[in-house]
């Protein structure tokens, strides 16, 4: 099963740049995306299904033009859970999960934390949200949480972490809170392969950072450890240029 999360930063504004075309060349079985930005009346699902996509969940934030997330897979799921059911996450679009038979893949776009407010909201977030996890691994233990995390795990995952370390995505606090989640339960799939420097999933539009390669990592496919032994592949698709975000994908056996 080969999933791909991709923050594809308006799913029209990536349609324009050749979306639909790679997402045939590349081929995942699932795909989630986030910041579709978009309603499902604005987006071309014929189009989508056409490229082998039938099956197509959107989960869309109640400002429009914000944030939103979305599932697009080959096969029918068994089951499609829109949001989390805490109203704070919900309205503006930030999780979707779809039930296999074996797995449950989940599409998060974590907020991030632009100014004090914002970062009040990011903290309680990640706050209900592991509990959230907490609860639902006692239902569902094979869970792909595949998204934007909006924030750097480690100093390996920035380019800049001296100069970085009081900007949001950085926090020592935020750091501790994702290091505390995947210790709770979940593989770091591209890290279980790729323990190299230099690998980023999203660069600032500014000053050619992308040409640079002046990254973050803040996008994972995080695997429950009840999956570890099926992992087979995890990579970053940085080739991949619809964004200011590139794709990164894990398949399992």
């Amino acid at each position: 099963m080969k999933i791909i999360s991709y923050n594809v930063n308006g799913i029209r504004a990536a349609i324009s740049k050749g979306f639909i075309d790679w997402l045939q060349h590349a081929n995942p079985d699932v795909i989630c995306l986030q910041e579709i930005k978009a309603t499902e009346d604005q987006i071309p699902v014929e189009a989508i299904s056409q490229a082998g996509y039938p099956y197509q969940y959107y989960y869309s934030a109640t400002k429009k033009g914000y944030s939103g997330v979305a599932i697009l897979s080959k096969t029918k799921p068994n089951n499609v859970v829109y949001g989390t059911g805490i109203h704070h996450m919900d309205f503006e679009g930030r999780n979707i999960r779809a039930d296999f038979d074996d797995v449950s893949v989940m599409s998060l776009y974590l907020p991030s934390g632009t100014n004090i407010e914002r970062l009040d909201h990011k903290f309680m977030f990640m706050d209900d949200f592991q509990q959230y996890i907490n609860d639902l691994k006692k239902e569902i233990p094979n869970l792909i949480i595949g998204g934007d995390y909006n924030i750097c795990h480690e100093a390996i995952d920035i380019h800049d972490p001296v100069r970085n370390k009081n900007v949001s995505g950085f926090l020592p606090e935020e750091r501790k809170w994702l290091d505390t989640f995947m210790k709770s339960g979940f593989v770091d799939s591209f890290r279980h392969f790729n323990k190299e420097p230099h690998q980023y999933s999203w660069w600032s539009y500014r000053a050619g950072a992308r040409g640079n390669n002046k990254g973050w990592r803040i996008d994972y496919n995080l695997v429950s450890d009840s999956l570890k032994h099926r992992l087979k592949r995890a990579v970053i698709l940085s080739d991949a240029i619809h964004s200011d975000h590139c794709p990164i994908l894990v398949e399992i056996e």
